[in-house]
Formats: C-alpha cells, sequence, structure tokens
C-alpha cells in the first residue's frame, strides 16, 4: 500500500527542487563578509588551531566508526509513533514502510527546533568566555551538526551507523558551509548516491578532504565572534545568534536533501498502473 500518491509526492518533490535551485546563489555578502577572517585566522592562538586539528581526528573516526555522536534511534522512532498510535513503529524498517511523509517532516520540524534551542543556549554560554572559549565551541557545534542530520535521517527511515550512510551525512554537512561552487557538485554527487545500486568506490580517506572544508568553514564564520566576544554582551548575543542560525541551517539541508531521496525511492516504489 502506498502512503501518498504518485502526484502528492511529486508535488513535494517540486518544493525540494525549489529549494535546491535557490541553494545555488550566493549573496555577494556571505563572499566579502568571509575576507576579514582569513586575516584573523592568522592571529588565532596556537591551541584553537591545535583543537581543530583534534575535531579533524574524531571526525575521521566518526566516518570510520561511527563515532561517539551517534543518535539515540529509539527516542526519534517514539517521536515518530506518537504522532502514529495506530501503527506499530519499532524500527527503521517500519518507519521507512509505513510512516507518511508528513510525520517526518513535522518530526524533523520538532528536531530542528529543540536543536537550534540548545544551540543558542550553547552559543550564549560560550560567548561569555570571548575568545579563549571559542576552542570548546567549535566542536561542541560540530557535533551538534552531526548529531542534528543523524536525528533528522532516522526521522525519514535512514541508519546512520551504515558506513555509506555516514558518507552521506558528511556531503550534506559539507552542503551548508560549501560556497555557490560547491553546493552545485555536491548537490550532483548527493544525487549520484542516491540512484539505486549505487555505492560509493572512493576510498573513506579521500572523504576526509570534505571535512577538512567544512571545519575550517566553520573556523571561517566564527570570525564574527573572535571580534565582537572582546565586548562581553555583544559575544553573549552574537554567539547566541550564529549557533542558532548553523543549526537551524543544518536542519534545513537535512530536511530537504533527506526528504527528497524518500520521496524518489517511494516513487520508484509506486507499481504503475496497466
Amino acid at each position: 500500500m502506498n502512503l501518498e500518491s504518485r502526484e502528492d509526492l511529486e508535488k513535494e518533490l517540486l518544493i525540494v527542487k525549489k529549494w535546491e535551485k535557490e541553494q545555488k546563489g550566493l549573496w555577494i555578502w556571505d563572499r566579502i563578509g568571509r575576507l576579514p577572517f582569513k586575516i584573523l585566522d592568522k592571529v588565532t592562538p596556537a591551541f584553537i588551531q591545535k583543537k581543530l586539528g583534534i575535531v579533524l581526528d574524531e571526525i575521521g573516526s566518526y566516518i570510520q566508526t561511527g563515532g561517539k555522536y551517534l543518535t539515540k534511534e529509539s527516542t526519534i522512532i517514539g517521536k515518530l509513533q506518537a504522532q502514529k498510535p495506530e501503527l506499530e513503529i519499532t524500527q527503521l524498517e517500519d518507519v521507512s514502510s509505513k510512516v507518511p511523509l508528513q510525520i517526518m517532516d513535522f518530526v524533523s520540524q520538532d528536531i530542528k527546533k529543540s536543536g537550534s534551542n540548545l544551540a543558542t543556549v550553547q552559543g550564549a554560554s560560550t560567548g561569555i568566555g570571548g575568545i579563549f572559549t571559542l576552542a570548546i565551541d567549535i566542536p561542541l557545534l560540530l557535533g551538534m551538526s552531526i548529531k542534528t542530520l543523524q536525528d533528522i535521517a532516522v526521522a525519514y527511515g535512514y541508519n546512520p551507523r551504515d558506513k555509506q550512510e555516514r558518507i552521506f551525512i558528511v556531503k550534506c554537512l559539507q552542503f551548508t558551509t560549501s560556497d555557490i561552487v560547491g553546493k552545485k557538485t555536491l548537490l550532483k554527487e548527493l544525487e549520484n548516491m542516491n540512484l539505486p545500486g549505487s555505492e560509493s568506490k572512493r576510498e573513506i580517506a579521500s572523504e576526509l578532504q570534505g571535512w577538512r572544508e567544512v571545519v575550517y568553514t566553520y573556523r571561517d564564520q566564527f570570525g564574527w565572534k573572535k571580534l565582537l566576544q572582546m565586548v562581553p554582551v555583544a559575544g553573549i548575543i552574537f554567539g547566541a545568534f550564529t549557533n542558532r542560525s548553523m543549526i537551524a541551517d543544518i536542519a534545513d539541508t537535512g530536511m530537504m536533501i533527506y526528504k527528497k531521496r524518500r520521496i524518489e525511492e517511494r516513487i520508484r516504489d509506486i507499481v504503475p498502473i496497466d
């Protein structure tokens, strides 16, 4: 039994494709805004740069073993079950086969809201300490970003413990922090990964380069906080705002890309009517 009609799925797919088209543009402010931070990075304390190196190592471990940021599947499945009490939803296979797209969207929006709220508090807290708390802030925010995408993956019925799925999550996170050229390339890569029977033939090590781009983009975006955290109140306010915005953007990316993937799979599963 199909949970949605082909017509309904194609309407939802058009919404996702419109979002993808919008992502291919980059505000000129985004380009100009990052320029001063290249200079600021040169004067960033060595211990912060060292912390970034540790983050890269942890990310490598995440890709190869699942790392320590794995979501608690039962919590997300419980949220889905709560929206559809009459169905027995106990595992990921049930999510993909029994849960309507509308409920997946609702739970993903809840994940976005709760993640953004947590990021706001965390950003404000680390904003108190000025530039020195960036060594804590960057790994925390990156970990929250990974968890947010994992939660959304589960909400749409995908297993973040699977190595191929972790690479998919890598590319979702990389997409969020890329410029216009990177977004176009990554959309194509994500589309290819979604094709039936497609398996990435590249070595896992080659995927780590994408993480380096992600981490250094995070560092660039913290340039504003490096400037404003010299003023305690500004550091708290801007820390809360930037972290909240980052998680919200990550969640939007995850929702759209995973939603598109689920829609396309359900369209392929619909048996043509003779």
